[in-house]
């Protein structure tokens, strides 16, 4: 419970919202709050159609409840964790009993894929609850006869399409290969029979048919742009820019999954060959982990939250392997924790090697992470800690090592990423205010009333949701707003929201404001500001790198 709550609620909301996604999903879901309009999500006033609604309305919801924050925005997401985590205990309970299922929640809670994501404002957790939610199901129905198999059916059928409404096909598509492999290799047969039975498909579309029709009724556009832009197409092709190469996953899992991914090849062999681990549970995991790594690497886009229901298969893979390890502190599985274990230490010291080297490079640092080399620099009064701590914990690892103790290696490895996050939650503290827009909307001044805030071709994506107020975007084709759907849209020749405005009709749009405009742009647009500013003696605030603002009164 202690290892949860530190990966899940310890500090939520301590850390201001991340930019693009999170910024711009608070906002989404701080606009349906206010507009009510639970069906159509909009970003800046305009449809946002990207995602469907479901955890926009998780996240709106959260915002009634608890007030436009940070904590409010992310506690969908740690909530959703917290139910992935018990989906994961109850299966590994039942099927490995009650101590691989304390591993199990350890293990996948302590993997810095799972942490991040179930601590950010993004879709990625909810998704993967209910894909685990659909293949835990579908596992179960084919262990049962007669009604129970039915009701597991539909319960399985029922978590796909919520998963549908969180990230469109992906939800359906993925718990029914896996399924599907699984079945293969345990040679049943006739199971396509039992997925397709119309109970189920009335449970799945009566999930998924009312927003598709009801959100196609108010934007005809919308079944394209779903169906052939998003889904097929992000497959299929290069246009969304996250295109990266074949083995992408490989990195993700062994950066992503630490330390548990230096177990993974072991438990991996041992699932499939050892007698103690040669179970259909077992294999469940195993083929899991594998379709979904493979299905996504031949995706054209890629981002590490795709595969992040991987991380269940594999915490549970891991935990049965670490379960060996206690049973028998002799063997091979102890053995291989004791390596793993080294490893760490090892990486520990290399650590320490890397914050000495870069403790007078800071700047190094600023490219790689986005940040200004000012910002880099902060860096530099947590050198001293940073030191201190891996040397501690490089210390304990070769005590765990002495001692031989099974119990101390998980120990171990449990503190490792826990240890990362909450020692170093001041050099993150840095990496997201550089890259949030809190301290930006900080930095603006109070407005005078009916004031209208409008960029000038920059979109800061959390500056509306700390300003609790939609801007005027001045903009050539939308692009500022990052949503394929509203570039969409937009190049089929629909008329412009009232809130875009095009870049060639800005000094005639200005010409005819009667109100105060607070106008926010970019450096580089420095000079046109400048000759607006001139005209009427005001002067140009420096608001955070990159960003400047000018205050034009009413005429």
């Amino acid at each position: 419970m202690a290892v949860v709550w530190i990966s899940l609620f310890f500090r939520l909301g301590s850390l201001p919202l991340l930019q693009p996604d999170e910024g711009r999903n608070a906002e989404v879901a701080r606009e349906m709050k206010d507009s009510g309009a639970w069906l159509s999500p909009s970003y800046n006033g305009i449809a946002y159609l990207d995602k469907p609604a479901f955890y926009f309305k998780a996240v709106a919801l959260s915002l009634a409840m608890f007030g436009d924050s940070e904590t409010a925005a992310r506690l969908p997401s740690a909530l959703f964790g917290l139910a992935l985590l018990a989906l994961a205990y109850v299966f590994c309970r039942r099927t490995h009993g009650p101590r691989c299922a304390i591993l199990a929640v350890i293990i996948i809670a302590t993997m810095p894929l799972y942490l991040v994501n179930a601590r950010t404002v993004i879709f990625d957790i909810v998704l993967a609850f209910f894909v685990s939610a659909a293949i835990f199901a579908g596992y179960r129905a084919e262990e049962c006869e007669g009604k129970p198999r039915r009701l597991w059916y539909l319960a399985g059928a029922l978590a796909a399409g919520f998963a549908t409404l969180v990230k469109g096909p992906v939800g359906f598509l993925i718990p029914g290969l896996v399924l599907f492999v699984f079945h293969r290799v345990e040679g049943r047969r006739g199971v396509w029979k039992r997925f397709f039975a119309p109970l189920n498909l009335l449970a799945f579309f009566g999930v998924t048919l009312p927003w598709f029709i009801g959100l196609s009724l108010q934007h005809p556009d919308f079944p394209r742009y779903g169906i052939i832009e998003e889904s097929f197409q992000r497959f299929t092709t290069v246009k969304f820019h996250r295109t990266q190469p074949f083995y992408f996953y490989a990195v993700i899992i062994t950066g992503m999954f630490l330390p548990w991914s230096f177990l993974l090849p072991e438990a991996g062999i041992a699932a499939w060959k050892n007698k103690w681990f040669k179970s259909p549970p077992d294999r469940l995991c195993l083929v899991w982990a594998v379709v979904v790594v493979v299905f996504f690497s031949f995706s054209k886009s890629k981002m590490p939250g795709y595969i992040l229901s991987a991380t269940v298969a594999c915490g549970i893979l891991v935990a049965r392997f670490f379960e060996q390890a206690l049973k028998n502190p002799d063997g091979k599985a102890a053995r291989t924790a004791r390596r793993v274990v080294l490893v760490v230490v090892f990486l520990c010291f290399a650590g320490v090697i890397a914050v000495v080297y870069l403790s007078t490079r800071m700047e190094l640092l600023a490219r790689p992470l986005g940040i200004p080399v000012a910002d880099a620099n902060q860096f530099k009064q947590y050198v001293t800690v940073s030191i201190i701590l891996l040397l501690i914990f490089a210390a304990f690892g070769l005590m765990a090592r002495y001692k031989g103790d099974a119990g101390l290696y998980f120990v171990y490895l449990t503190l490792f990423s826990l240890l990362v996050f909450n020692a170093n939650f001041g050099i993150l503290d840095v990496v997201f205010s550089a890259k949030s827009a809190r301290k930006l909307a900080q930095q603006i001044p109070a407005f005078p009333p009916r004031t209208e805030l409008v960029f000038l071709q920059c979109f800061p994506s959390g500056l509306p949701f700390y300003l609790n107020r939609t801007a005027t975007l001045i903009t050539k084709d939308g692009g500022e707003l990052a949503s394929n759907y509203i570039l969409f849209h937009l190049k089929t020749g629909q008329t412009w929201p009232s809130n875009l405005v095009s870049v060639a009709e800005f000094d005639h749009w200005l010409a005819s404001r009667n109100h105060p405009v607070y106008l926010l742009a970019r450096e580089s647009d420095r000079p046109k500001l400048d000759a607006i500013a001139a005209g009427q003696n005001i002067a140009i605030q420096q608001l955070t790198p990159p960003y400047i603002g000018v205050l034009l009164p009413a005429p």
